[in-house]
């Protein structure tokens, strides 16, 4: 049985906020809730993938600490953009 839009954007909003480190959690759910309802379904992919890597990596790309996997580039720009309010 394939899951529903509905039920995936649930999913993913509940993967956002239940990381495991604090800041994580703060950045991931509320770019989730700005964006994640209007995100189509190859976005909602990426963003998937993204929330299965680990936390400090993440952490490190979003802060500009250290260079995102290309893959993953355009996306955590976007989601720096959103944490220094350029969204």
């Amino acid at each position: 049985m394939s899951e529903t839009h509905e039920n995936r954007l649930k999913r993913l909003q509940m993967r956002s906020m239940r990381r495991g480190i604090k800041e994580m959690d703060i950045i991931l759910s509320r770019y989730a809730d700005a964006h994640l309802a209007g995100m189509d379904a190859p976005a909602l992919d990426l963003y998937e993938a993204l929330l299965n890597e680990n936390d400090q990596d993440l952490y490190q790309w979003v802060s500009g600490q250290a260079e995102a996997p290309q893959e993953l580039g355009a996306l955590i720009s976007e989601i720096s953009a959103h944490v220094q309010g350029a969204d």
